[in-house]
């Protein structure tokens, strides 16, 4: 594990002393209801996860947050005490012994011997660490994945099952119409599959689930997570006493009952009311959410976000928001039909609810800087979406040690234009990157969302569409491993595609006349398309030959695409011998590598509309293939890398009802602090 950590601080002071008591309760309550998930993230990371956090914590606890008291009592180096803090705040940041962004497995520097040590301390403390002293420092498993001999995957418990072992059960699930968000399927010995459903209820005996032209045995088991989901559904049902609207009382109310049963209809349902709540003062995110670490993209991770967003920057945002439309119509994909943003376009773009919200609790495995909700594209097209922009988690990015792959010369002017081209290019990506596009559709029975018997002309071959959804299938369903990465890769590619528009740009209020020079901003935009593609190999698996982050294979294709057909807009220089690459992008280009993008953004887009699952995978498997040339760079990248970017979060407390907030020093020992102190 790389040493020493990067640390930022989700500062929330200002603007939780802004609420009212009401407010404040309520904020409690429901951030009491986040940090209450943490197990079920553990449970679904590893298998030693939960008692390595339960270590961690028993070793606070027993030396009551005075380490000094391990050096002295267990006799342990003070270089051998810091390697542990160190790898214990990287557990707690991540909730979980995998990177949140890279899926790659850590393992603390300290020694076995000195572990052993610590454990001694007390006889608690020696019971967990005899079940993780193997766990907790072997490799493989190299990364999360498909269960085998390299990759593990805490979704699939039990006797290992391969990719059509897991296409089975899914056959089974669609039969009986359970989605598989909220389930993990566990193979027993006997070759039976147990697909365990998130619940607070348990149903004895196990529901069986016969398929058509199936003999395989599968069986619905109920109450996994069970215990969390109590203390999760008892928090929101005290943060109903104190919410602000009925709306809000409503969607509380259809979590608890799809926490409580298992039902993702109710889910969905809660969806459709939270996405009516329009620019709460206190924001919220809570369910089995992004699919990112399934090896097969269908089953979500669990998280809660508790975030209270900022009046005056929420209006710049909704300068974008306003003018939406035009910018639709810049898409390569527009054309005459549909008032200029063509057929394979929403006809209306219902202007979402576009909000800068600072996190005071975010329980989840990677601390994303924006956010686009729901996934479920039917609940997108009908009633429409939310954004959110996590601006104390943006400012970390100003802060944050800059990877070596720009020319020195260069890296004052690069530090300068990042941060706000970042921020814009997160908010286009949010808004018209995960908010465009029309998926081709048969609705019901022979009823469809476009004409079948003419069918639209495709913009890639001008032919008529020959794919679509049929009746029941999904976008994450068809797609299975492809569909994160694909739509993360296509959301990038708008927000870079549009980050050349001047008028777009001056709405943001940068012109060539400003501090920041829009072509500035654009010229920086594309050193940072660079930068992220190199930096996205460190989370490239050798091993497994796989890509570990979503996100992270995105990046790689666009570079790769901008590589290939950018005519000159971007090089990479590599000198293996002296470790080093240097992204040189040439401002006279930058139209050629906005092209080239915006070939790479249509292809996407038309696969994604039109579900053509297998000319996608050709496509995308192409441009992120890292070759015998990337690997060589993904050495010299490996060796650059920065240390991780950990978080420390405020805890809340009440007492009667009145609500204190406490903040911590952004140091090792104040991440494990807070989370003690989160008493999860």
């Amino acid at each position: 594990m790389a040493a020493p950590v990067q640390i930022y601080k989700l500062g929330i002071a200002p603007q939780f002393g802004r609420l009212s008591e009401q407010e404040k309760l309520y904020s409690h309550y429901m951030s009491r209801a986040a940090w209450s998930g943490t197990r079920i993230i553990l449970r679904q990371v590893s298998p030693e996860s939960i008692p390595i956090f339960d270590f961690i914590v028993e070793l606070y606890r027993s030396c009551g947050g005075n380490w000094q008291q391990c050096l002295e009592i267990a006799e342990v180096a003070e270089e051998e005490l810091q390697a542990f803090l160190e790898y214990a705040a990287t557990f707690l940041s991540n909730i979980g012994n995998y990177y949140g962004s890279g899926d790659q497995k850590f393992t603390p520097r300290t020694s076995p011997g000195a572990l052993k040590k610590l454990a001694s301390k007390s006889s608690k403390l020696s019971k967990i660490y005899a079940e993780i002293q193997d766990s907790i420092t072997s490799i493989p498993p190299f990364t999360l994945g498909y269960p085998g001999t390299l990759a593990q995957s805490s979704y699939y418990p039990g006797e290992p099952l391969g990719k059509e072992e897991i296409a089975l059960v899914s056959k089974h699930l669609d039969a009986h119409s359970i989605f598989p968000e909220n389930t993990r399927v566990r193979k027993t010995v006997d070759g039976t599959f147990e697909v365990l459903q998130a619940s607070v209820a348990s149903v004895e005996p196990a529901v069986p689930l016969d398929a058509p032209q199936s003999t395989a045995r599968v069986s619905l088991v109920r109450g996994d997570h069970a215990e969390e989901l109590k203390k999760v559904c008892e928090n929101l049902s005290n943060a109903a006493k104190f919410a602000a609207n009925d709306c809000q009382r409503k969607y509380l109310a259809q979590y608890i009952e799809s926490f409580q049963t298992g039902s993702l209809d109710a889910y969905r349902e809660s969806q459709r009311t939270w996405v009516a709540d329009k620019a709460p003062k206190i924001e919220n995110i809570f369910g089995f959410v992004e699919p990112y670490r399934d090896p097969a993209g269908i089953r979500a991770e669990f998280e809660g976000l508790v975030a209270i967003a900022d009046a005056e920057e929420t209006k710049l945002l909704s300068r974008l928001v306003d003018n939406s439309d035009k910018f639709i119509r810049r898409l390569p994909w527009a054309s005459a039909e549909n008032n200029g943003k063509g057929v394979f376009e929403k006809s209306l773009f219902e202007p979402p609810d576009f909000s800068s919200i600072h996190a005071l609790a975010y329980c989840s495995s990677i601390i994303f800087s924006g956010i686009n909700l729901p996934n479920y594209n039917d609940i997108r097209q009908d009633v429409g979406f939310k954004n959110v922009i996590i601006a104390n988690r943006m400012v970390a990015e100003s802060t944050a040690m800059l990877w070596p792959f720009i020319d020195d010369a260069e890296m004052e002017t690069f530090q300068k234009h990042k941060y706000p081209a970042y921020y814009w290019w997160v908010v286009l990506h949010e808004l018209l990157g995960h908010g465009t596009g029309k998926m081709m559709v048969e609705e019901s029975a022979n009823k469809f969302n476009f004409d079948p018997a003419n069918p639209p002309i495709s913009p890639l071959d001008k032919t008529p569409i020959r794919t679509w959804y049929k009746l029941g299938q999904t976008w994450t369903g068809q797609f299975g491993d492809l569909a994160t990465t694909v739509d993360e890769c296509r959301a990038e590619l708008v927000g870079a595609y549009l980050m050349d528009d001047v008028e777009l740009l001056a709405l943001f209020g940068f012109t060539n006349e400003s501090d920041i020079r829009a072509s500035d901003l654009t010229y920086n935009l594309y050193q940072q398309l660079g930068v992220d593609g190199l930096r996205a190999l460190s989370n490239f698996n050798v091993d497994g030959m796989k890509w570990g982050q979503a996100h992270s294979r995105a990046h790689f294709a666009m570079l790769r695409c901008l590589l290939r057909d950018g005519n000159g807009c971007l090089e990479i220089k590599h000198i293996p011998e002296a470790k080093r690459l240097r992204v040189r992008v040439d401002r006279s280009k930058i139209t050629d590598g906005k092209n080239a993008l915006g070939q790479m953004l249509l292809h996407l887009h038309m696969y994604r509309c039109t579900a053509d699952v297998k000319a996608c995978r050709q496509y995308y498997e192409d441009l992120s293939d890292v070759n015998e040339e990337c690997m060589q760079w993904r050495q010299t990248v490996l060796f650059n890398q920065l240390p991780p970017m950990l978080n420390v979060q405020a805890n809340t407390f009440v007492d009667g009802e009145i609500v204190s907030l406490k903040e911590y020093e952004p140091t090792v020992e104040g991440i494990i602090q807070s989370w003690y102190e989160r008493g999860v």
